[in-house]
């Protein structure tokens, strides 16, 4: 079950017997740790351990090729592509792991959340992270799967993806 990886803007391709995750969190550049490789670099061992039908199919919108200076605009056809292909891939998701980093605003994050309440998603929020309480209740009033840590955060992606390999057996 060796995952497949594919970074915004790449054209992705899944069947629906896959298990997509969207990568979704902290990016800003220069403040936000690369917290998607330790997370994938995790599934990556994680899955050659797995013996199944289905596909992994990872989505990280951090961009190898993002510039800053590009205006926010729907009118930017860079910035336009980034932002429709993270919204159709969390879409797309069968989970969506969401990690706020305490060193960043992430206000992009923040309105995914309320965008995907409804999805299958784990939310990462550790403390020192400066909307902490807006999260905290967000996610226990719409009973989202909240973990502290990022170690935790890794270890219930793993077991979301183990539980969804067993139904398909």
């Amino acid at each position: 079950m060796k995952p497949k990886v594919y970074l915004a803007p790449e054209l992705y391709f899944y069947s629906k017997n896959d298990i997509v995750i969207f990568l979704a969190g902290s990016i800003e550049q220069g403040k936000a740790e690369n917290w998607q490789d330790k997370v994938m670099a995790s599934l990556k061992k994680f899955s050659s351990l797995v013996s199944s039908n289905a596909k992994l199919v990872i989505l990280n919108p951090r961009r190898k090729d993002w510039d800053s200076s590009w205006e926010q605009s729907i009118d930017n056809k860079q910035f336009r592509e980034q932002v429709e292909w993270e919204l159709t891939g969390q879409e797309n998701s069968t989970i969506i792991a969401m990690y706020f980093d305490p060193k960043t605003k992430s206000p992009i994050t923040l309105l995914e959340l309320g965008l995907f309440k409804d999805s299958n998603l784990i939310v990462c929020c550790p403390d020192g992270y400066w909307r902490k309480g807006n999260v905290d209740i967000v996610c226990h009033n719409f009973n989202i799967k909240q973990i502290e840590t990022f170690e935790e955060f890794v270890q219930k992606l793993k077991l979301e993806i183990f539980n969804l390999i067993d139904k398909e057996v």
